[in-house]
């Protein structure tokens, strides 16, 4: 048994100190990075923000919605060969990634996928736990089998293994274990790892071996995207706050409140309307139950079901989200977002933001 006593810090733990800075507005920041990946050596030219590889959010309608924006997706792994033929006129291959899993049934489908539309440039081979022997293999076989294409592998939160998946093949680094909104890991298991520590810790790996890292999880504003890029992340990956929206293709639940009035002229009770949606994790009884029937014997759940409110189309969000970012580099001095990591100085603290009047979040 050992035990680690030198602080490790996640998103709420930290502010970003403001600079002075000569940019006088945030239309005047570039928020576009350009990345070459060491084993494919192809190019991306984009804003990193990407939309993470689960039910409601890694969705063709939303990918087509984020490329007008510049942004990537990650399709979830249900996805198929028949599937993709349908969006196959719209989409621009280098604005997403087709997932898998390790499974035989994962991998044939991504063979299928890449035979048919090799100018598909990237692969995310997703598992919850990056760890095992059997992962680092499958990245290495797959990179053997597409040597061209820039392979996304995770998830981890070390420096070791960040280190270890890339000379297995990785070009970019999956970084996150239990921060995710709906992710129980850290309940079911005691395992995780502060976010922004790990994001650190492993773009410093990443970084002096020529690859790059996401960070996945853990964002639950525009300033927690900002605080990860100034971490070190090369792409910020977000499930929650794409999540409710139109493009995600979820059902609307529509619930009536109670608000305890009465109509003068009808003497009716007067009831407010909200809109929901569901959201889950893919470790979730939900998930588990929708894409392989069952929860397995030999395993729990991981991830909880919650209930958004819906969010209508995914543009204001999107927008919303680069104002924020672009705002933070302003604060700082940064007129690129290449820059903001070099301008990014952190504040420990104890509370965010005043909580008198709420969580902070926007209607």
């Amino acid at each position: 048994m050992r035990i680690e006593d030198s602080p490790k810090l996640d998103f709420s733990d930290v502010l970003i100190r403001p600079k002075r800075s000569t940019l006088k507005s945030r239309k005047d920041v570039d928020l576009v990075r350009e990345y070459t990946f060491k084993h494919s050596k192809k190019v991306y030219r984009g804003i990193p923000i990407m939309a993470s590889n689960m039910d409601g959010v890694g969705m063709l309608d939303v990918a087509v919605k984020l490329q007008a924006h510049d942004l990537f997706t990650c399709l979830v792994k249900t996805y198929t060969l028949e599937d993709i033929k349908k969006y196959s006129e719209v989409l621009n291959p280098e604005n997403f990634a087709v997932s898998t899993g390790t499974n035989q049934k994962d991998y044939k489908n991504l063979v299928d996928i890449l035979t048919k539309y090799p100018q598909i440039s990237y692969i995310c081979i997703d598992v919850a736990n990056g760890y095992s022997e059997f992962f680092g293999d499958f990245v290495q076989k797959v990179r053997k089998q597409y040597p061209t294409h820039t392979i996304i592998a995770g998830n981890v939160v070390t420096a070791d293994m960040t280190q270890e998946l890339i000379l297995r093949g990785a070009d970019i680094v999956k970084v996150g274990i239990g921060p995710g909104s709906v992710c129980t890991t850290r309940i079911q298991t005691g395992v995780g790892y502060p976010q922004l520590s790990a994001i650190l810790e492993c773009a410093d790996a990443a970084h002096g071996l020529g690859a790059h890292v996401i960070g996945d999880g853990g964002c639950t504003c525009p300033g927690d995207v900002a605080k990860a890029f100034g971490v070190g992340a090369d792409f910020v990956m977000l499930g929650g706050m794409f999540a409710g929206h139109d493009e995600g293709g979820g059902t609307i639940i529509t619930e009536k409140r109670d608000l305890g009035l009465v109509d003068p002229d009808t003497n009716e009770k007067i009831y407010e309307l909200k809109k929901y949606m569901k959201f889950y994790g893919m470790s979730s009884e939900t998930a588990m139950k929708k894409n392989y029937g069952a929860v397995a014997e030999y395993r729990s759940s991981e991830g909880k079901t919650v209930k958004l409110p819906y969010r209508g189309a995914i543009d204001h969000t999107v927008l919303d989200i680069l104002g924020g970012l672009r705002s933070t580099c302003t604060y700082v001095g940064a007129r690129r977002l290449k820059e903001l990591s070099k301008s990014t100085t952190f504040v420990r603290v104890a509370r965010q933001f005043n909580q008198v009047f709420g969580d902070g979040k926007k209607d």
